[in-house]
């Protein structure tokens, strides 16, 4: 099988597998991982080397404790900015034009007949797989093509990390007829760097500024950890 010719494969199956794996792996995911791999072998989408992988990813998934292979999720992809599965982080970060591109996602998937539940964030790359599932093979490959880039900085990441979900972005690679062939990424922030308090005022001194004396803005920044709410993250992307 050539991944690389013309016609691209039928992989609707392959996909929403893909998609799936990339989810919270909580108690329903786990139940199914046996139909997952007989659904990966049936299609036959995907190059054997890769369906060996793949197969291994879901027997270790769903054998090993459950609370290690949440923890694990959460580590790697809620807990890492350089492996985060949301595409428009690695593009637009926490700037404003996330916002649009998000707005513009959705009016594509509803063109293509797919509407996302009201906790479904358009960019996650579980979500972007379930659309391309959706689609005839020469337009899903296209559809991947274009976040292709962002789909070699992800697996890239992971392979730094040693981690067997590298395959996954490896598969979706091979099925937007690309190779998966790893990048240079920039290592991964510390957590309490990412996360560091810079002082409210600066002690209230002109230090720094144009025209010392003049009136000093006035910057937000995130609340203290000792505040009364502390933010908190569910992990569970399905």
């Amino acid at each position: 099988m050539n991944l690389f010719s013309a016609s691209p494969p039928q992989a609707r199956l392959t996909l929403r597998v893909l998609a799936h794996l990339l989810r919270y792996p909580d108690s329903e995911f786990r139940a199914h991982t046996g139909e997952m791999q007989q659904a990966l072998q049936a299609e036959a989408a995907l190059p054997a080397a890769r369906l060996t992988e793949l197969d291994a990813l879901l027997k270790q998934l769903g054998t090993r404790p459950a609370l290690d292979v949440e923890s694990d999720y959460v580590e790697l992809f809620d807990r890492g900015r350089r492996t985060a599965l949301h595409l428009f982080e690695h593009v637009h970060g926490d700037s404003r034009d996330r916002g649009p591109a998000m707005i513009d996602l959705i009016q594509t998937y509803e063109k293509g007949g797919l509407y996302l539940g009201p906790a479904e964030l358009p960019d996650h790359l579980s979500v972007v797989l379930e659309f391309a599932s959706t689609q005839p093979p020469p337009q899903a490959r296209e559809f991947l093509g274009e976040i292709a880039h962002i789909v070699r900085v992800i697996f890239s990441a992971l392979l730094g990390r040693q981690s067997p979900y590298a395959s996954v972005l490896a598969a979706v690679l091979e099925l937007a007829g690309e190779k998966a062939e790893a990048v240079a990424v920039a290592p991964e922030p510390e957590i309490d760097e990412s996360w560091a308090e810079p002082a409210v005022f600066g002690g209230c001194s002109t230090e720094g500024q144009a025209k010392p004396g003049a009136p000093q803005p006035i910057r937000f920044v995130r609340p203290s950890s000792h505040a009364s709410s502390t933010p908190t993250s569910t992990g569970a992307q399905a």
